[in-house]
């Protein structure tokens, strides 16, 4: 069992191989939540995740013992850098196997350090039975993502940073796929001081983690369906389950919606480009998953591998979901003037128009009429509730309304 001479000495191994990043408070989340939030920037860590840290301390405990030829790993992206970032530190090749819905930015940094990578599968839990595969083939050792005691205190690491910057933290909020983080961080704390809460907090389309925790036993999901590639794990380790079990104190999951609600936030008021698991622990606080009030709290943001073409597609549902877009139906005459009079409308009450859509040919429209589908930006709820009733004061019938 890990033990905290375990994760000093992981600590040990990482000094001067990753960036140590203190936390940070937030004024803007601390008011919107009633606790005393800080953000551990993992985003900003070398290879832009947490995962180098276990990586690292696996692949370099494994070359001082000797005999280390080559090393296959499987990730949706993140542990993929760190694996072959800490092959490459040694000198030891690399293969990595990803899923062909891997993001490009990560495929092409795997690489950029120096790794092959296969592309194989839709989830991680396809890439690891490739792994597996290319173990055998190649005669190398296989690098596990999370169930390793040797990852786990590489991740814990992250504990004693916390620990060392706020020695009073009330709660940490973890997020969770497979574990490695999540047990590692728990075991870490928890054994120095088991009066801080640990949470671990996933995504609802993949939520095998927390049934797992629920049901005190593995449950394996049929399907991962979420937004945050980095915890879209079907089956949680084994090794992992166990020191959740005995350590975590809770587990929530959070929607994408939420997700791209934060994400939106750290952009906006912390300049930070954040990944969707990475968000996940700040969602699960913006959303109370849990009771905060008045707490010293912590939300490790794991990473900030995104691919700048998908970042449009979060913005954009975090916008929606913030009450920024306001997007809606309804039903106008079909004259000259019609539109231009719904645009003053719009624009008297300070909003402004972003998408429009004019539809003449639904079968259920009266001759003479026409269905216009309209997104519109807000400055929030109130915002968007005002123009909701001057449209209607209007005569304006509003249906399909999505905010």
């Amino acid at each position: 069992m890990l033990t905290v001479n375990d994760f000093q000495a992981a600590a040990a191994r990482l000094k001067n191989v990753v960036h140590t990043i203190p936390l940070s408070t937030s004024c803007t989340f601390s008011a919107m939540t009633g606790a005393e939030v800080y953000l551990k920037y993992e985003n900003q860590q070398k290879t832009g995740s947490f995962k180098v840290r276990g990586a690292y301390n696996k692949i370099m405990k494994r070359y001082l013992e000797g005999n280390l030829k080559a090393v296959v790993a499987s990730s949706a992206g993140n542990h993929a850098q760190g694996v072959a970032f800490a092959a490459a530190s040694v000198g030891v090749p690399a293969t990595i196997v990803m899923p062909r819905s891997a993001p490009i930015a990560k495929v092409a940094a795997t690489q950029g350090y120096g790794a092959e990578v296969i592309l194989h599968g839709s989830v991680y839990d396809e890439c690891y039975q490739k792994a597996l595969a290319v173990v055998e083939e190649r005669g190398a050792e296989f690098i596990h993502p999370f169930d390793d005691e040797d990852v786990m205190a590489g991740q814990g690491t992250i504990g004693l940073e916390i620990l060392s910057d706020l020695p009073f933290v009330d709660m940490i909020f973890v997020p969770a796929g497979g574990g490695g983080l999540l047990s590692g961080v728990a075991a870490c704390v928890k054994q120095i001081n088991p009066r801080i809460q640990v949470i671990g907090v996933q995504a609802e389309g993949a939520s095998a983690i927390v049934d797992s925790f629920h049901q005190d036993a593995i449950h394996a999901t049929d399907t991962a369906h979420t937004i945050a590639d980095g915890i879209a794990v079907k089956t949680p380790g084994g090794k992992t389950m166990e020191y959740i079990n005995q350590y975590v104190d809770q587990m929530v999951t959070v929607s994408d919606a939420e997700i791209a609600a934060a994400i939106l936030l750290l952009l906006e008021r912390c300049k930070q480009v954040v990944e969707p698991a990475g968000a996940a622990s700040l969602a699960a606080v913006l959303n109370k998953k849990v009771d905060i009030a008045g707490k010293k709290v912590v939300c490790v943001l794991s990473g900030g591998n995104i691919d700048v073409s998908f970042i449009h597609k979060v913005v954009e549902k975090g916008l929606v979901t913030r009450h920024r877009h306001i997007k809606f139906s309804t039903i106008m005459p079909d004259v000259p003037g019609a539109l231009e009079r719904f645009a003053h409308i719009v624009a008297e009450q300070n909003a402004n128009v972003i998408l429009f859509n004019h539809d003449r040919v639904a079968a259920d429209l009266d001759i003479g009429e026409a269905i216009i589908e309209v997104v519109c930006e807000v400055g929030g709820d109130e915002h968007a509730q005002r123009l909701m009733k001057a449209l209607k004061q209007n005569g304006y019938q509003i249906f399909n309304k999505n905010t």
